[in-house]
């Protein structure tokens, strides 16, 4: 006797036998070509050992012992019935929640207009939306807490896949009575990297941009170090010094005059937008029509 499990279509095509009278009638009923059935039962009952089926020029019927299987089948057939049905309402409840991570310049300036549009199209779908810095939305992804997360850090952990969605331009800004305000000559890259600065917190995208971009120059220690676009903003037009923010966080504050955009030279502080999510399994589909929703809004 074989020790492999048996094969579930040929217990369907034995309970249809049992059902519907005959070898032809039970492989019609279950979408089989007689000879193919013919030969599956007759392939099983040889690792069985135990015949299943009387042949004879009238017909094919169950024997004794396939009267006793066909019980058997039956219940298998019920439990792994009773499997999918448990597996596919398990889908249903995974497709129907999705958890997102975004860094806060993100969160705050793109992923609403981002989310809307999903629910639009999935109206349905239960959002949750964990706001972060782009480190903590790294590893919000990778254990699995957020099925994507949306950051502005320029690096991304080769663990992690990603895709481009759009870009992002960092600016230097200050109170209207800051001496730079006046300024006509673009800033230089090894004044700034002198300047005292108001900064964004270790782990954001901002503070990993502005640090990479300044790499090579002696940095200055910063004034003050806070953890939002909004308080740096804040800070800024309280005249506690210069900042470099995202376009997106202070481009209403430079319109109203709130605060002044300073002319930059030879620093590179466009930076890219990305979406990522973990290789371990493949994206949940609604990230990955919210991750198309990005790109097709703000495309690089």
């Amino acid at each position: 006797m074989t020790d492999r499990w048996p094969d579930l279509a040929v217990l369907e095509l034995l309970v249809a036998v049992s059902e519907h009278g005959s070898l032809s009638a039970g492989a019609r009923a279950v979408g089989m070509a007689q000879p193919n059935a013919s030969r599956a039962l007759a392939a099983w009952e040889k690792s069985l050992g135990v015949r299943l089926l009387e042949r004879s020029p009238r017909g094919s019927r169950l024997t004794a012992d396939g009267d006793v299987v066909v019980d058997w089948a039956s219940a298998v057939l019920g439990a792994a019935r009773e499997l999918h049905t448990a597996i596919a309402a398990l889908r249903r409840d995974q497709n129907s929640h999705l958890t997102v991570a975004a860094s806060l310049t993100v969160a705050e300036y793109l992923i609403p207009l981002w989310l809307t549009r999903l629910r639009r199209e999935h109206p349905s779908l239960d959002v949750a939306l964990l706001v972060h810095n782009s480190t903590e939305v790294f590893d919000l992804v990778a254990s699995g807490r957020a099925a994507v997360g949306f950051v502005e850090s320029p690096g991304v952990p080769h663990s992690l896949r990603r895709s481009a969605v759009s870009h992002d331009r960092l600016v230097v800004v200050v109170s209207p009575g800051h001496p730079w305000a006046r300024r006509r000559r673009p800033l230089g890259a090894s004044e700034l990297a002198d300047t005292p600065l108001v900064v964004r917190e270790p782990g954001s995208g901002t503070r990993t941009t502005l640090d990479e971009a300044l790499a090579g120059y002696r940095r200055a220690e910063p004034i003050l170090e806070l953890s939002s676009n909004a308080a740096v903003r804040v800070a800024v037009a309280s005249g506690a010094g210069p900042a470099v923010l995202s376009e997106l966080a202070v481009g209403a504050a430079v319109r109203s005059g709130e605060l002044v955009a300073v002319p930059v030279s030879g620093l590179e502080l466009v930076r890219t937008l990305h979406a990522v999510w973990t290789d371990a399994a493949s994206l949940h589909p609604a990230a990955a029509n919210l991750v198309a929703i990005a790109r097709s809004s703000n495309g690089p």
